[in-house]
């Protein structure tokens, strides 16, 4: 199978944000995935986590970047604003900036 040519990809933003907790002791990149999927489902349903496209790229350091859909970056921002509690621990997901490029969002963090 073809990959798709640039031009007729989807169009991606990536959201760089900040991690505020407790005690960031034992937070992990596994468990942030299973948060933002766990969230994803019960804010937008599968057809909506679907649509959205919501990926965590990069999460280091308590920051991060997460990749969604072009248009669907207001849905993905109340999805990551659900987001409570990551193993027991009360957390918060700040959003510093979005880009249209990866290099621009790790340039906001």
């Amino acid at each position: 199978m073809k990959v798709l040519p640039p031009t007729m990809r989807e169009n991606k933003r990536y959201l760089a944000f900040e991690l505020i907790a407790e005690n960031m002791i034992g937070i992990s990149r596994d468990d942030l995935i299973r948060e933002i999927f766990s969230a994803s489902g019960s804010l937008l349903g599968d057809l909506g986590s679907s649509e959205c496209n919501i990926w965590l790229f990069a999460f280091d350091d308590n920051k991060g970047v997460i990749s969604c859909e072009r248009n669907h970056v207001s849905q993905t921002r109340a999805v990551m604003a659900t987001i409570t509690h990551v193993k027991g621990k009360r957390v918060l997901l700040h959003v510093l900036g979005v880009s249209g490029t990866v290099r621009g969002a790790t340039k906001s963090i």
